[in-house]
């Protein structure tokens, strides 16, 4: 596989962990690191001798691939001129702002023959890739994402911030249609929701519990599964999975109930991330999160928002 020219534009809290995986992996050429402060970019760039830029602008004709982790409301428009120049795009979550530019992107991807990735980077998690091949038609999912707040993402609130990671999880596992809804929140320490709980119910009868919450001194990523024969519980942050499955149709006691431990691949869910970016790609084919999964996140997203009325 021949390596293939990436930029990295927007070098924060995220976007320097983008840059540092895309300058060590194997198959990707870092050619350049875009952002609007000059100091931050230097810095970010200067340990792997490569040049910096002001604006994605500039990019254009020197790269092939692009990660773009700037702030949501530029994710649209460095997108759309990056795909029209015909440049491969990892987009950060949430995928855009509204699902009609969502709905654009995917359309202009599309009719470019190129990959657009979008950034939910828990499809990638070891624990939740181990634990898809023991879920099948599940009937109730439980779903609790708290952590610290950070003034950071004040300009969006817990929904788009956090709940979004799950929504897109949710979407994958259930595969089904959502039929109602029912959230409850509260503005705490923002302008915006910071407190959420939400009931989804799907077409086929699964149910799913969420919670989001940006009001807490530690973080707690976890989802459980339950089916007719079996427990699911992972921890996203632990990057754990157990599994409890019944031996036998009736359960008498704890010994007609197994419990599995899978090996967890060693593996860093944005190295997992980036690296099926790059092969996506070299190969031609379409992400497993692709722009139609990022834009039914956000528009599940906004369906969430809009019964809050907050």
């Amino acid at each position: 596989m021949n390596k293939i020219k990436t930029v990295v534009i927007g070098v924060g809290s995220l976007g320097q962990h983008h840059a540092r995986i895309m300058a060590t992996h194997p198959n990707s050429e870092l050619v350049g690191i875009v952002d609007p402060d000059a100091k931050r970019r230097d810095k970010i760039a200067a340990p792997y001798h490569i040049p910096t830029f002001g604006t994605a602008h500039e990019i254009i004709g020197l790269t092939q691939a692009a990660i773009i982790a700037v702030p949501t409301p530029l994710h649209y428009p460095i997108a759309k001129e990056l795909l029209q120049a015909g440049i491969h795009c990892l987009v950060e979550k949430p995928f855009t702002s509204t699902v009609s530019e969502a709905e654009e992107l995917i359309v202009i991807a599309r009719d470019n023959n190129l990959v657009l990735q979008v950034g939910h980077v828990e499809r990638f998690n070891p624990a939740v890739t181990a634990a898809v091949p023991f879920i099948s038609n599940p009937l109730f999912i439980e779903v609790n994402r708290l952590g610290p707040y950070d003034p950071r993402t004040s300009h969006i609130g817990v929904v788009l911030d956090l709940m979004i990671h799950d929504l897109d999880i949710l979407l994958a596992l259930v595969n089904d249609t959502v039929v109602g809804l029912e959230a409850h929140g509260a503005k705490v320490l923002s302008e915006h929701e910071d407190i959420v709980k939400v009931r989804i119910k799907f077409a086929k009868g699964c149910v799913a519990d969420v919670s989001a919450s940006r009001v807490s001194l530690e973080k707690y990523r976890k989802i459980r599964i339950f089916q007719n024969d079996c427990y699911i519980s992972v921890d996203y942050a632990g990057k754990s999975l157990k599994v409890y499955r019944k031996k036998t149709p009736v359960v008498k006691g704890l010994n007609d109930i197994e419990i599995i431990k899978p090996k967890l691949r060693d593996v860093e869910p944005l190295y997992g991330e980036a690296e099926h970016f790059l092969h996506c790609i070299s190969e031609g084919k379409k992400p497993m999160v692709s722009g139609e999964h990022g834009r039914d996140a956000i528009e599940l997203a906004f369906e969430i928002l809009r019964s809050l009325n907050l």
